[in-house]
């Protein structure tokens, strides 16, 4: 060591330091060209299948009440998708959920933390450097070192820095740190998932809402007309030509009728709270814009997918693959740490007993050290740590092919729907035109006094009373159009 280094009481530190930086960059160079123990992650294969249905495909144009719904390879589904509905009641509904859910709120918190895991295990590939000062009163005794000398006290003074290294030979922390990255990718598909589930969630349970009412408003129609045709017959019966026995069964229809009511006023309630919580609100404090079935507007033309593309699209299945992922670098993990550690580090710093001459030359003092630690014997621990990892490997493989399978379900499911749905609502539409029909002609016959009014009342009934169904069906066809939409994984065209 020359003598202007000695002169500097900061030099030798930064030449310790220096060593080190530099033997970890060669480190650092020779740990990226070791090799990487463990499987390298490959996605999974599509499933080779040509349709999702089983039998005969669905397709369209399903006609049925006057709108028509094809079928288009050729275009894509907007992230905002609920605008095709063409309802503002509904938009604002999902804007609403959007801002104050605490669903989307949870789980971006959880995507950000995930980053920050990330940028924190990158660290582990950087040098970790510390400094450190410490003051102490102490009483030396010679004693200890068989000296027969009187004891001393005196102030001590430490400033120290050190640096370490491991190297990554085996490719464990590239593993950790791949693991990491495939966790945050997880928590950004479960963050897409809960961005999709919410927006259905809220378009079915608003037209679900709108039936309610409109179900409920013929409900009560159909009660008056039943109060009606009750008072009908009880004059009839008081002039001798009804029997009493059509007032009893006219009054358990209306009993009938009235007990439905408060299901009915029930089912809305609860999806007017359901809107609210689904936007961070109190039911106290939140109101349902108000929606009739009549704003909505039937999408005419739905989107067609191939079935390799839909484990592309849906963010359920692509957080179930980054799982797996996570899973196949875990197995790495474990598979590094049966094999030895190395470790590179050096320290230097100054002693003195006392502050002013603290960085004095005699008291400098400085190490340097490549620690080598090989596992030895373990009781297994170890080897079993890999073995639990390939299991979780198989059971992640496992949950994947599950949520495939239902994705593949429940788009079949959607397609099947939409096509009977489309014939269940032909003849329900059929049967509201004939009950209308019905009920003009007995106007007629009414008005000409062939009939008396008694019949008219009946035919208004059975018009409610296939109305009801008629609204039900255009509900059910909105409903399982949103469900088409979450089933092919909401929108593609732009990534949210």
């Amino acid at each position: 060591m020359s003598i202007s280094l000695l002169n500097d009481p900061r030099a030798l530190l930064r030449r310790s330091l220096r060593t080190l930086f530099s033997a970890a960059a060669l480190a650092s160079a020779l740990a990226l060209a070791a090799c990487t123990l463990g499987p390298d992650f490959s996605r999974p294969t599509p499933p080779r299948v040509s349709q999702f249905e089983r039998g005969e495909s669905v397709r369209g144009p399903l006609v049925a009440a006057g709108a028509a719904q094809t079928f288009a390879a050729d275009i894509g589904l907007p992230v905002d998708w609920w605008t095709l509905f063409g309802s503002p009641a509904i938009d604002a509904a999902v804007d609403d959920a959007l801002t104050g859910s605490p669903t989307l709120e949870r789980s971006e918190a959880a995507l950000r933390r995930s980053e920050d895991e990330v940028r924190a295990g990158a660290g582990v590939f950087s040098p970790q450097a510390d400094a450190g000062f410490s003051g102490s009163r102490q009483r030396y005794s010679p004693l200890r070192v068989g000296a027969n000398q009187p004891s001393s006290l005196f102030n001590l003074f430490t400033l120290s820095a050190s640096v370490s290294y491991a190297l990554d030979i085996w490719g464990g922390e590239r593993r950790m740190l791949e693991g990491l990255r495939a966790q945050a990718d997880a928590q950004r598909y479960a963050l897409l998932a809960a961005y999709l589930t919410l927006t259905a969630n809220v378009v079915n349970t608003m037209i679900a809402r709108a039936a309610y009412s409109e179900e409920i408003a013929a409900t009560r129609e159909m009660v008056g007309l039943l109060r009606e045709q009750i008072d009908v017959t009880q004059v009839q019966i008081q002039a001798g030509v009804a029997a009493y026995s059509a007032v009893l069964t006219l009054e358990n229809e209306l009993a009938t009728l009235e007990a439905s009511l408060p299901a009915l006023e029930q089912k809305r309630v609860q999806a007017e709270d359901l809107l609210a919580t689904l936007s961070g609100a109190f039911p106290a404090d939140w109101h349902a814009p108000n929606l009739s079935l009549r704003d909505v507007s039937l999408p005419a033309t739905l989107p067609v997918t191939v079935p390799s593309d839909l484990v592309r699209r849906r963010p359920d299945i692509l957080q179930a693959e980054a799982a797996l992922h996570v899973a196949s670098a875990n197995i790495g993990v474990a598979t590094a740490n049966l094999f030895p550690s190395v470790t590179l580090s050096a320290s230097g710093g100054y002693d003195n007993t006392s502050m002013g001459a603290l960085l004095h030359r005699k008291g400098q003092v400085w190490s340097v050290a490549a620690d080598v630690t090989a596992p030895l014997f373990h009781g297994g621990t170890l080897w079993f740590q890999r073995e639990s990892a390939s299991d979780a490997y198989a059971q992640a493989r496992a949950t994947y092919r599950e949520i495939v399978l239902g994705a593949f379900a429940q788009v079949a499911d959607s397609l099947r729907a939409l096509e009977n749905d489309a014939h269940a609502l032909e003849a329900q539409s059929r049967a509201l035109h004939s009950a209308a029909e019905a009920l003009r002609l007995v106007r007629a016959d009414y008005e000409a006094g062939t009939v008396g009014y008694l019949p008219i009342l009946i035919a208004d009934g059975q018009f409610h009373q296939a109305q009801i169904a008629y609204l039900q069906g255009i509900a059910q066809r909105m409903q399982d159009t949103v469900a088409l939409y979450a089933a092919l994984g909401g929108g593609w065209d732009t990534e949210p």
